[in-house]
């Protein structure tokens, strides 16, 4: 846990960074809106991590489908949407654009961004999907070194993290 985490008025700890990782898409939307929430009722700082994986950007042997900067632009515009929002509820906000392998890149940046919690979307592919095309949330939270919420389609922060605890009993548990 990090050495930023302040305790509330019962003494346990409440998150003072939290990070969220995206790639902006309908899987995410869910998972930035609670990692929004969770910041503004903790008072804590947002961090929006996003990563680009180049070698998903082309078939195996062929072209790119996609070049790795207009993926970066057109992450920046739904990163800058939020980080907006953030402000806007006064909430401090960053943002990072890593490449790389995202699950890896993503518990990296929890790390040198000393994030006290790690909020990601989940696909919900079941078992074969996960096996077949990979789940970066399922990585994060086999690896993470820190609390991981993970938010599934239609889920909310309530539906994960019970408002008594988001009101400050303590952080959630490793996922």
């Amino acid at each position: 846990m990090s050495t930023q985490t302040g305790p509330n008025r019962d003494g346990a700890a409440l998150p003072r960074r939290v990070l969220i990782a995206t790639d902006t898409g309908p899987a995410s939307a869910g998972a930035e809106r609670a990692a929004l929430e969770l910041a503004e009722r903790a008072g804590a700082s947002l961090i929006v991590v996003s990563v680009i994986d180049p070698s998903r950007l082309r078939p195996p042997g062929g072209l790119f489908h996609t070049r790795v900067d207009q993926v970066r632009e057109q992450r920046l515009t739904g990163i800058k949407r939020l980080v907006d929002e953030a402000r806007q509820r006064g909430v401090a906000a960053q943002f990072l654009i890593w490449e790389g392998e995202p699950g890896p890149s993503v518990n990296e940046a929890a790390e040198a961004e000393e994030a006290d919690v790690v909020i990601v979307g989940s696909h919900d592919r079941g078992q074969v999907g996960r096996r077949l095309l990979g789940s970066v949330s399922s990585y994060v939270v086999d690896h993470a070194s820190r609390p991981v919420i993970v938010i599934r389609p239609g889920e909310t922060l309530d539906d994960v993290w019970s408002t008594t605890r988001a009101a400050g009993t303590h952080l959630p548990a490793l996922a």
